[in-house]
């Protein structure tokens, strides 16, 4: 008999609910992650599971249970582009389970030491992404209540998508102990003071983590949690741009407003941290260079697109093929054959039939419907940029992709669009 170890292997061989555990994620204090597959539907999920003892613990057990009754409770609820979807959750009396949404790029945490930071135009395009899902949390009457790098996922590049909804509703009394349970740097002050949150709490735990990932450090650092607490509540945080020297000192004006002390110093709203994201990251990208956030504030100003939600936004902005185009270049010819649209976001263009100007057309309109309406027709007049222009072009093999519900909302807009422009030729005729 051999007088060595017995090698230790993971038996995966289990199935819990209807999924099939195929391989460990991650193993946490509280849980563990699987990667598992729904043997209803074949499609791969991210299995949290959570054991026995954990609602046990005599100290946190009720904060977990809590947590993850909060997170279950959430199940097919919050629809966004970033934030990871919750497919189903059963928790029974010692354990549970949460299925979610599969992301595969790991968390930003891999990306807050100063060797492994990202770009600071990719740090300024996820912050905009995580506003957005922010806002539409808040919307729905959600506070995160633990924003913090390891509880953003990244998907690819920079899109990026918001884990663990699991704090969003504790109790006050539950507060100090999630503090001791480890993200008390990321905590606003009203948070560590027990009073009430809004979303401005979630907004201060952003700028720290937008500081984190452009600087490579957390803004406030202690040798103990009652130190750390009142440096949150009392001090300022060392300027971004003077923590790391090659950083724009626009970076500073943004991270700091989000870090305020008080809810009322902060932004007004989600949407305008947004803005001022969007515009410093245009400015820090190189010529010609086209950001998602770019792309989605343009879509954002189109009246005819107002029906459209948050995330139908988004799967408009990625459909579009984008492009920057100088003055006097064409962008379709009078008889050509062509199926796509396209959105005018900047400048103007002119519309020529038979060597005629019969139209000017400027930002956030529409050109080309009918050819994509009635499914492939000969071009009716030549357009071509007067201006210099941002413009995109949608081909219907593009939105073939997007959901049935943003599909139906945007032939809606481009009929009612057509309609108007009818309408307004044969007012021109009646003169």
């Amino acid at each position: 008999m051999s007088d060595k170890p017995a090698a230790f292997t993971l038996d995966l061989s289990l199935q819990v609910g209807k999924y099939d555990i195929q391989k460990l994620l991650g193993k946490g204090a509280t849980g563990t992650v699987y990667l598992a597959k729904d043997t209803f539907t074949g499609k791969e999920v991210a299995l949290k599971t959570i054991e026995p003892e954990v609602f046990r613990d005599p100290e946190f057990g009720t904060v977990y249970r809590s947590q993850l009754l909060n997170e279950a409770s959430l199940a097919g609820k919050l629809r966004h582009p970033h934030i990871v979807a919750i497919l189903d959750a059963v928790v029974g009396e010692d354990s549970g389970h949460i299925a979610m949404e599969l992301v595969t790029g790991g968390d930003l945490a891999a990306h807050s030491t100063p060797e492994k930071l990202l770009p600071v135009a990719d740090v300024l395009q996820i912050g905009f992404k995580c506003c957005g899902a922010l806002e539409y949390a808040a919307k729905e009457g959600i506070v995160h209540r633990d924003i913090k790098p390891a509880n953003i996922m990244v998907a690819s590049g920079t899109d990026v998508k918001i884990a663990d909804f699991g704090a969003a509703i504790l109790k006050k009394s539950q507060v100090v102990q999630t503090a001791q349970m480890g993200s008390p740097y990321y905590m606003s002050p009203e948070q560590i003071q027990n009073k009430e949150l809004t979303f401005h709490s979630d907004m201060y735990s952003m700028g720290v983590v937008m500081y984190e990932l452009l600087v490579g450090k957390k803004p406030f650092i202690a040798a103990n949690l009652e130190q750390l607490l009142e440096k949150i509540i009392k001090y300022d945080p060392l300027p971004p741009s003077e923590a790391r020297k090659d950083l724009p000192k626009e970076v500073d004006l943004i991270v700091l407003r989000a870090l305020m002390k008080t809810p009322q110093q902060r932004y007004p709203t989600w949407g305008e941290f947004a803005l001022e994201l969007s515009k410093l990251g245009q400015k820090v990208l190189p010529p010609g260079a086209i950001p998602d956030s770019e792309k989605y504030v343009e879509l954002k100003k189109v009246p005819m697109l107002a029906q459209l939600s948050d995330a139908e936004i988004w799967e408009l902005a990625r459909a579009g093929k984008w492009s920057r185009i100088t003055k006097a270049k064409p962008i379709v010819k009078e008889k050509d054959k062509g199926t796509s649209f396209f959105f005018l976001a900047e400048g103007q263009a002119k519309v020529v039939r038979g060597g005629r100007l019969l139209n000017m057309v400027g930002a956030a309109e529409f050109i080309g419907e009918m050819a994509y309406i009635a499914g492939g027709e000969a071009r009716h007049a030549t357009v071509e940029s007067h201006t210099d222009m941002l413009i995109a072009e949608f081909q219907p093999e593009a939105l073939d992709k997007m959901s049935l519900g943003a599909q139906l909302q945007l032939t809606r807009a481009l009929v009612r669009n057509v309609a108007d422009r009818l309408a307004l030729a044969n007012t021109r005729i009646a003169k």
